[in-house]
């Protein structure tokens, strides 16, 4: 214990946000800590109210650890450690299952969790590069990575956990958070598509796993779009007629770009996708739903220009009964890939391209 507390002090003397945490297998995890701000803090249209991810069930807490690295899995448990191939062809469920074995307020992270960071990434005036482009980011040309893992043409697919260059920490300096832009997609908790109609667990009560995720759980709310409020859905997984029309947020694709709605004009079982920063909401999204909505990076901030986003794109299916979300992009999406890259798949889908992170919230449990 002695050996691993010097260890701890010499990574908070070097990155004084980082840490390292021992989970219930007695191995360390490497953690970056994101102190509570509000969503006025990283929202030009935002409130004073605490940002979702500083809430797990109903009570606020003093911040959360993320991961400083995409996990790698070892004898069933995630650990966020640096110079790793970053583990990949994992499903949702499997994800959470990695997470949650570390013990006590161990989760994958959540998507109101990875929303805070890249709020605070796009205030603070930069959204950080990474490996979009088979092991270097598409907009540089001297920067590289370690390469890891090369499809059967030999190019590069995943690269080192951390192994990047400055621009690839989402602070852009050695105490931040790497390889959110690329590499492997990351899964996320508490959010998900039901024929067209957003659902999410309240605030970030999936960091909690005494809130369940599985597909018929009760804890999955839809958002009434008028004053913003969390409700029962009116979408089903098991209706396989699915519901175009009512009074919760749901995605339209209108002229080739996505729209918060209530009411689906286009509903269709295939990925369709826009600039994130061409993403709108009409006239029946209320000002608190859309609060909520950028507070998820699910919608653009009020004052925000579609080029401010760097040309991230959200991808959805909204004519299918749900798709689970990850975010980030991989190694081949391009200057699409980014903190502000939304994707959607079934909780079953697993590939090269697909991986994940933990986070940790040590008042839980």
């Amino acid at each position: 214990m002695a050996n691993f507390d010097l260890t701890n002090l010499a990574v908070k003397m070097i990155c004084p946000n980082n840490t390292v945490q021992l989970d219930d297998t007695g191995l360390p995890s490497v953690l970056v800590y994101i102190p509570a701000f509000k969503n006025s803090d990283v929202l030009t249209g935002g409130d004073d109210s605490t940002h979702p991810a500083f809430i797990v069930n109903g009570v606020q807490i003093p911040g959360f650890y993320y991961s400083k690295y995409q996990n790698k899995v070892n004898s069933g448990v995630a650990y966020s450690l640096p110079a790793e191939d970053p583990t990949a062809n994992i499903t949702f469920d499997t994800a959470i299952a990695r997470c949650t074995a570390k013990g006590a307020g161990w989760h994958l992270s959540t998507n109101a969790e990875w929303a805070a960071i890249a709020l605070w990434c796009k205030k603070n005036g930069f959204l950080p590069y990474g490996n979009n482009n088979y092991g270097k980011d598409s907009r540089e040309s001297n920067y590289r990575a370690i390469p890891t893992t090369k499809d059967g043409s030999g190019n590069t697919l995943h690269v080192a956990t951390g192994t990047g260059p400055l621009s690839w920490s989402h602070d852009q300096t050695p105490s931040g958070i790497w390889d959110m832009n690329g590499n492997v997609a990351e899964w996320q908790g508490g959010i998900r598509l039901v024929w067209g109609e957003l659902q999410i667990l309240a605030n970030n009560d999936a960091a909690d796993p005494d809130n369940p995720q599985n597909a018929t759980s009760t804890c999955w709310k839809a958002i009434n779009a008028s004053t913003g409020a969390l409700v029962d859905p009116e979408c089903s997984t098991t209706d396989a007629t699915g519901t175009t029309s009512g009074n919760t947020v749901r995605l339209d694709y209108v002229s080739s770009k996505w729209k918060f709605v209530t009411s689906i004009s286009s509903a269709a079982d295939s990925s369709r996708n826009c600039n994130f920063g061409a993403v709108t909401a009409d006239s029946t999204i209320g000002d608190a739903a859309k609060v909520l909505l950028r507070a998820l990076a699910l919608l653009p901030d009020s004052d925000a220009q579609e080029a401010d986003y760097e040309g991230d794109v959200m991808y959805w299916n909204n004519g299918v009964a749900e798709r689970c979300v990850y975010r980030g992009g991989s190694c081949g999406h391009g200057v699409s890939a980014g903190v502000f890259c939304v994707d959607g798949y079934p909780r079953s889908n697993s590939g090269a391209n697909i991986g994940f992170r933990s986070a940790y919230i040590p008042e839980i449990g």
